[in-house]
């Protein structure tokens, strides 16, 4: 083996060496390339406590818990919402909730 190595290299001219990533490149560009999220969890981060009415009635209608369980879960933020819903779907639970006077966050799954 070793001569062989030392013929290819003495006849293309070239150094044979060990370890070298051969794919560099597009083991990169494959690294770059970004996916964006189709999925999103929604979570209610903060509700002010002057604006929990409003915050209540919203998640009521969003998720269709009854009243004792819909303030359970405003009271007790940060809380997930929505597990998994798609990009628009997140983003209209979002706007009717900072509408509200709420911050919700919405995490990529």
């Amino acid at each position: 083996m070793a001569d062989l190595k030392k013929m290819l290299e003495e006849k293309w001219d070239v150094k044979a060496s060990a370890g070298a990533p051969i794919f560099a490149a597009p083991a990169a560009a494959a690294a770059a390339e970004v996916v964006e999220s189709t999925e999103f969890e929604v979570t209610l981060a903060e509700v002010p406590a002057d604006k929990k009415m409003g915050a209540i009635k919203i998640v009521r209608e969003l998720t269709g818990l009854g009243l004792k369980e819909s303030k359970e879960l405003v009271e007790s933020t940060p809380k997930v919402l929505k597990a998994s819903a798609t990009k628009a779907e997140a983003d209209d639970i979002k706007k009717k909730l900072e509408e509200a006077g709420c911050k919700v966050t919405l995490k990529g799954l």
